[in-house]
């Protein structure tokens, strides 16, 4: 601001003094040059204020970010875009949506093809890995309801523990509004409540629990298995083995059997080798040309 004024001030000194030196002949001459120094003086101070405000704004932003970066690190309830995950199914997948969701589904084949179906559909689009899977809540007349989707998006999401199981399960407590599958039915409790048992509940004094069966188009590995252990389900239903995935190069972990029997006494019940044919043909298919991600 004071450069400003000095450069206004010395302007107009230095117009008044050519007016007062100059005869009537020159008069129109110094009043021309007189304007022109004014608008002169008058860009100048112009190209100050701007370039003062790009500073102030620059400063400004500074701050703004500084303090963005100090409230991040005084409270862990403000999360940034960068502190976030988002999980995606494929466009392909949810163009099937409905197709998928109004389906009759009563077998463990029914419910199994479909696992299949993601795990073969994914790699075809080249939007994952080859495996697939499906929760489903199994009703009392053993017909079951499509609750969640899930299929491998190591690769495409950039995120090692987002494989079929795991996205599942995800998204299945998501639709729930629960950390857990292991619900008491009741009218609080979800999407698919069955008023039959209204009767039935009221002559026991312990609550009937839901039960959510995960269906996999290959066993799990030691990531999704403890996944499993925690999610809720009542049950899970196996294609493809352990041996059919490293056979074409991944890694799963450390699975013993003692780990489906831990998955038993947990109360979850295991059935193993449902279309295990048509799951390891998939596997075998993908490790002809497929990206092995966590090579054993």
């Amino acid at each position: 601001m004071l450069l400003q004024t000095i450069i206004l001030t010395v302007v107009f000194a230095t117009a008044y003094a050519a007016a007062s030196n100059s005869t009537s002949s020159t008069m129109l001459e110094t009043i021309v040059t007189t304007v022109a120094s004014i608008i002169g003086a008058a860009v100048v101070v112009g190209l100050i204020n701007q370039q003062q405000s790009i500073s102030d704004s620059s400063s400004s932003s500074s701050r703004q970010r500084k303090s963005k970066r100090d409230d991040s690190s005084s409270s862990d309830t403000d999360i940034s875009v960068e502190g976030s995950v988002m999980v995606t199914l494929p466009a392909w997948a949810l163009a099937s949506w409905e197709d998928y969701f109004t389906r009759k589904y009563t077998t463990d084949e029914e419910m199994m093809s479909l696992a299949i179906h993601l795990s073969d559909r994914n790699i075809t689009e080249g939007t994952g890995g080859p495996f697939g899977a499906a929760i489903f809540e199994r009703h009392a007349d053993n017909h079951a309801t499509l609750v969640s989707i899930g299929m491998n998006r190591v690769v495409p999401l950039g995120n090692s523990t987002l494989h079929g199981e795991t996205v599942a399960i995800q998204l299945a407590q998501r639709r729930l509004g629960s950390f857990t599958l292991m619900l008491d039915e009741n009218k609080e409790d979800g999407l698919f409540y069955d008023e039959s048992h209204d009767d039935d509940e009221k002559e026991s004094s312990t609550p009937r629990k839901r039960q959510f069966e995960l269906f996999t188009s290959c066993e799990p590995c030691a990531m999704c298995l403890g996944a499993t252990l925690w999610s809720g389900v009542s049950r899970i239903v196996c294609a493809a083995t352990k041996d059919d995935a490293q056979s074409i190069g991944f890694d799963e972990g450390p699975v013993f059997e003692q780990s489906y029997e831990h998955l038993e006494k947990a109360g979850i019940q295991v059935t193993r080798n449902i279309l295990r044919e048509d799951a390891a043909k998939v596997l075998q298919r993908y490790g002809t040309s497929g990206r092995i991600y966590n090579r054993g």
